[in-house]
């Protein structure tokens, strides 16, 4: 049986659940070789910052943010808004345009990689598209009146508010590699000339003066 939950109280939910997904995602490798995603880092401090879920906002962003009106500015600052999207995701499309129409500050992250399935997966325990992120409340699929209504809850205006020219921040893979160096090959063995490859005359035999080979 499935209970409705009235707006208030989907905004205490809201609250109550702090931000929990507000936080780097780590990537790992184990002494199998196994990569591993999680909240937190590992204890040799070796782990690599992947992607970011749950909101938690670049320095660009940042910035954007700081010329947003001041009663929108603390509804970001408290639901940040994260968008998670796929390739040739029509529903997806369809949650960014209603983010942009109601003018909602968000980032978004893009899931392409066997990586980033895999850090989606564990850090939101499914792998379905998109994935909308509000604060540390994640809701799942698309649905424009379930997403309004927690739009609403969080306190984002119904019409957009945003200043002119604002841009959200561009798109970005949700598990950010880091690249590793690379070793540059040994030069090839440089040719020997022909004259070289001619084998040496044997030494002199007191036994065949003649030098004759078999």
């Amino acid at each position: 049986m499935k209970l409705a939950i009235p707006l208030c109280c989907a905004a205490g939910l809201l609250l109550a659940a702090g931000c929990a997904l507000a936080q780097p995602v780590y990537r790992t490798v184990d002494a199998n070789g196994k990569v591993v995603f999680s909240d937190r880092p590992a204890a040799d401090g070796r782990a690599l910052p992947g992607g970011i879920l749950g909101g938690h906002a670049s320095a660009a962003q940042d910035e954007g943010n700081a010329a947003l009106p001041y009663e929108l500015r603390q509804v970001v600052g408290r639901y940040p808004v994260t968008l998670y999207t796929g390739e040739d995701c029509a529903p997806c499309a369809s949650g960014r345009s209603l983010l942009v129409a109601r003018g909602v500050p968000f980032s978004e992250r893009t899931v392409r990689t066997t990586e980033d399935v895999q850090a989606l997966q564990d850090l939101s325990g499914q792998g379905s598209l998109p994935l909308l992120g509000i604060g540390a409340q994640q809701v799942k699929g698309f649905s424009e009146a379930q997403w309004s209504q927690y739009l609403d809850a969080a306190g984002y205006p119904k019409s957009t508010q945003l200043p002119s020219g604002y841009r959200n921040p561009p798109a970005a893979p949700l598990v950010a590699l880091r690249s590793l160096p690379v070793t540059p090959a040994a030069p090839a063995p440089a040719p020997v000339p022909a004259a070289a490859q001619r084998v040496a005359p044997a030494a002199a035999n007191p036994g065949n003066p003649a030098g004759i080979r078999f």
